[in-house]
């Protein structure tokens, strides 16, 4: 695990989430004993398919799940267990970017109001240029401020949300499938500005997809999630190039590329697989 000289920015130890679906049955474990670590100004993809339990770590990082056992530290400091006004002064160094740009943004609200509400400090008029500041930072006009979220795109609503996780200058975002529910061409684009805006602030991100050729794209290092247990964690690339785990190799096999010829040996390989990993758990 990468860290600097001063610690890890986000260190999860041994997280255990279960919920309880009635008073008398067991409960089910979902996240069982994931260790992790994000150092300042890096990216850590978190990459599963459907229900591997990734977007639930993301909620307990932001206090929106229940932590059975483990603990969270941001900086140093434990951010679990809290109880909410606790968690909510230490919301202020991790935010959230969401999968669905239509229903994160409240309709009835101005943008301006939507990236100004965060903000606590400062005058009427401190808050106003900060948020012609955040506009800015996304490539937004100054004059969207006066509008509603549904009189923009789906690009332009994700980078209204993005600006309005960067309100109160968190130290880390959870991406939680940001570009998902957009088309190939602005996901490259809301990609690429969270790259400008890494590299202009030093935030980190834990960002989350199903997509491991998104998850390349984007990250320093990448955790593979299975079953709400990391089975493999290495360098972005090599997690991309050379996958070690049969679960990853699925993945791999999954990512779309240009060359059809590449993209149809992929597919036979990873039917393959998928049939001897039938086998040995039928044997």
């Amino acid at each position: 695990m990468t860290t600097t000289d001063h610690g890890p920015l986000l260190r999860v130890e041994d997280l255990v989430v279960e919920y309880r679906s009635g008073r008398l049955r067991a409960p089910k474990r979902v996240i069982d004993d994931v260790s992790l670590e994000i150092a300042p100004g890096e990216t850590l993809g978190l990459v599963g398919e459907s229900g591997s339990g990734k977007t639930t770590i993301g909620r307990a990082v932001l206090g929106l799940a229940p932590v059975t056992s483990g603990r969270i530290l941001l900086d140093g400091t434990q951010i679990s267990g809290l109880r909410r006004r606790e968690r909510r002064d230490r919301a202020r160094g991790v935010q959230a970017i969401f999968q669905d740009p239509y229903s994160s943004l409240n309709p009835s609200m101005s943008i301006a109001d939507i990236l100004a509400e965060p903000i606590r400090e400062g005058t009427p008029a401190s808050r106003r240029e900060r948020v012609r500041e955040l506009l800015d930072a996304v490539g937004l006009p100054a004059d969207a401020g006066r509008r509603r979220a549904r009189e923009f795109s789906g690009g332009q609503r994700q980078r209204i949300a993005i600006a309005r996780a960067l309100a109160l200058r968190p130290r880390l975002i959870i991406c939680d499938e940001p570009t998902s529910a957009l088309d190939m061409s602005t996901q490259t684009r809301v990609l690429g500005l969270l790259r400008d805006i890494q590299a202009r602030t030093d935030v980190s991100y834990l960002f989350i997809s199903h997509d491991l050729g998104v998850v390349r794209a984007m990250s320093d290092r990448t955790a593979v999630l299975l079953g709400g247990r990391v089975v493999e964690e290495g360098t972005a690339e090599q997690i991309a190039r050379d996958p070690r785990h049969p679960y990853s190799r699925r993945l791999q096999m999954a990512t779309p590329v240009a060359d059809p010829v590449l993209q149809a040996r992929r597919r036979e390989e990873r039917a393959t697989l998928l049939r001897e990993q039938a086998r040995s758990a039928a044997a």
